[in-house]
């Protein structure tokens, strides 16, 4: 346990308000966040995609398993991976008993992952997981929706600095997943898409990337070891918007 200051009751007290203050500044920028984040222009859906499932292919469309709106958690677990990212590990470990309550508001809660189908199928039973889980290996969705990035986009991005800079906690990362580092955040960054079904087509919105959760593997907490002295965190919530009209956005993002 690292070392840490031992006070009197009255410095607590004190230092204790001060921090409720900036937490409470934080709140209120959260709030505001929030509503800009629902705000956020809707995108029309005009590609078809095909996934693997469980139960065979299904399209975009069949996901939505008769619901009016879709929650896709997209869960880094890339082609090449042996393992999913520890980080999106332990945010889906809660993800099962989010479902009927999900389910119930007319929202089917799902992940998509790269790997491929075989992979998600073993790796969901090793860790016990219940709620559905499709792969994009075949289709181009997760590079649509920039949750993957190709090759020539990653020797073009910052990503191959920050892979050549890569500190050993990172390096760390990538021997939990089983994969060489390059293509382990080639399948960053993660977070949520949403998309809702209306009478005349899908339309799609997309969450903007959690900041202080595992927005890619570019902070200890998506690493099975932390840099020493720190303590890692992480933090994110579920917010919807209200339903109008059979359109519906739900986002993920810092809670």
């Amino acid at each position: 346990m690292p070392d840490h200051t031992i006070g009197k009751h009255d410095e607590w007290s004190a230092a204790r308000a001060e921090l409720l203050e900036r937490e409470q500044e934080l709140g209120e920028l959260d709030e505001e966040l929030a509503k800009q984040r629902m705000e956020l222009p809707w995108v029309r859906g005009e590609k078809e995609y095909t996934f693997d499932t469980e139960d065979g292919k299904k399209t975009l469309v069949e996901l939505f398993d008769r619901r009016s709106q879709l929650l896709i958690y997209h869960l880094m677990f890339g082609p090449t991976y042996d393992a999913a990212c520890p980080g999106c590990t332990g945010l889906a470990d809660h993800l099962d008993a989010a479902l009927v309550h999900m389910n119930n508001r007319d929202v089917t809660l799902m992940c998509i992952s790269r790997a491929p189908i075989e992979k998600l199928k073993a790796y969901k039973q090793r860790m016990g997981w219940t709620f559905p889980w499709a792969s994009s290996f075949a289709s181009d969705f997760n590079f649509d929706f920039d949750f993957s990035h190709t090759e020539e986009q990653m020797k073009a991005s910052e990503l191959a600095k920050e892979i050549a800079e890569a500190p050993d906690w990172l390096r760390d990362w990538a021997d939990s997943v089983g994969t060489d580092l390059a293509s382990g955040m080639a399948e960053s960054p993660v977070g949520t898409s949403s998309p809702a079904r209306t009478e005349a087509s899908t339309t799609r919105t997309r969450a903007p990337l959690p900041t202080a959760f595992c927005s890619r593997p570019t902070t200890p907490s998506c690493s099975t070891r932390s840099r020493p002295g720190e303590t890692s965190t992480s933090r994110s919530a579920a917010t919807t918007s209200t339903r109008g009209r059979g359109v519906f956005g739900a986002t993920i993002g810092p809670g």
